[in-house]
């Protein structure tokens, strides 16, 4: 399985992965998924929001328990965040049968769609559809880089983008989903367990930070007469990192669009984009408003006018502690037990129904990145974990 999906969407430069939602490597990515389904004579579904499922069992009945992850990455992303999750469930259900094992609750492995938000600048669309944290509209206004709407994307795919929208129904029927994902941080490597177990998700947000200031000559254009934002970008840049580094918090400018984006040219518009996530609520509040205020005090100073826009935002997820004890007590009550700051489906699931995940050690803790790695025995450890649970929850 890894074979086969490694290929799909790889660049040839950068040997990380850029497998968009809705572009033609994410198609493909589907159509393995599709084909992985089909292969174990399990069900396949597309559901009204684009994601997949594989049945095990009555895909109508109730009380299933689903696993899974996604295989949509970041630009030039590694190759285990996301797909990692949804090769190990397919491999852990392989696991189960060669165990002889009989489920009692229905199964099923999904791939949720758009994950990343690479493409749209809004993370776990699929997700948040199905869950009805994202309403219709929201959705239709969604645009990629070159403008093109979120529903002509799915129409373009061969998906009806007039049928997107909260899925309660299914919802439902899921009386429990668990992740596996590799982890993307050190603290497994730390332990030396190849295994962990998710305890909550740090809140976290997106925000986007517009600094107008003048377009002009950059050889004529004496540097006291001019408006340049591109100086406080920088210093909101310089700002951002300190201000998390006093909080104990993370924040990183990570995105950057710059007009007339021109060598010799002053900018007239430089668009930077926030990415900021701290262990609880207030001490997240604290750095971003900090953070707010030192780019007003420059762009003040400077003469820039500077609008800033929270563009997503997901609260501290607690993973339901029922389900979390359930999977600690199957797999020993010997695990490691850890939080994330990266955001994840299972998240945002939460608030519907009883979520857990599990992490995969991840030797070097480097994530969204083409050196993105997880040995071939802690894989396989985390294979059996999950057969493990699913064996614990759905053949009991």
């Amino acid at each position: 399985m890894w074979r086969g999906l490694a290929p799909i969407g790889r660049d040839a430069g950068s040997r990380g992965y850029r497998r968009y939602a809705w572009s033609g490597a994410d198609l493909e990515c589907r159509d393995w998924f599709r084909a992985q389904v089909e292969a174990r004579g399990m069900v396949y579904e597309a559901d009204r929001n684009g994601n997949q499922w594989g049945w095990a069992g009555d895909p109508g009945g109730a009380d299933a328990v689903v696993v899974g992850s996604h295989l949509d990455s970041v630009p030039d992303g590694g190759a285990f965040d996301g797909p990692l999750g949804v090769v190990s469930s397919f491999a852990a259900l392989d696991e189960l049968r060669l165990r002889g094992a009989e489920f009692t609750r229905p199964v099923a492995v999904t791939n949720f769609g758009d994950e990343e938000g690479a493409r749209f600048g809004l993370a776990c669309v699929g997700s948040r559809l199905t869950a009805g944290q994202l309403t219709l509209a929201q959705a239709h206004a969604l645009r990629d880089g070159d403008g093109v709407p979120l529903p002509r994307a799915m129409e373009a795919a061969g998906y009806d983008p007039d049928t997107i929208g909260p899925d309660p129904e299914r919802l439902g029927r899921i009386g429990a989903f668990v992740e596996l994902h590799v982890e993307q941080g050190r603290a497994l490597d730390l332990t030396g367990d190849p295994v962990g177990i998710a305890s909550s998700i740090w809140p976290h947000g997106r925000w986007r930070f517009d600094f107008h200031g003048e377009a002009n000559h950059a050889g004529t254009t004496r540097l006291a007469d001019r408006r340049d934002p591109m100086l406080t970008y920088a210093e909101t840049v310089l700002a951002a990192r300190r201000e998390a580094a006093l909080a104990g918090a993370l924040a990183t400018f990570g995105k950057v669009a710059v007009e007339p984006n021109g060598v010799n040219a002053i900018p007239s518009l430089v668009r930077g984009w926030l990415d900021s996530r701290a262990a609880d609520q207030a001490t997240l509040d604290t750095v971003v408003t900090a953070i707010e205020a030192a780019a007003h005090e420059h762009a003040d100073r400077a003469g820039i006018d500077l609008r800033v826009v929270r563009e997503s935002f997901t609260p501290v997820v607690e993973f339901a502690h029922s389900l979390r004890d359930e999977v600690g007590r199957i797999l020993g009550g010997k695990l490691p037990v850890l939080g994330t700051g990266a955001g994840h489906d299972a998240g945002i699931l939460s608030g519907s129904i009883p979520t857990a995940m599990l992490f995969v050690r991840n030797p070097t803790g480097v994530s969204h990145s083409p050196a993105e790695f997880a040995a071939e025995d802690d894989c396989v450890a985390g294979v059996l974990a999950l057969a493990d649970v699913l064996e614990g929850l759905a053949c009991t």
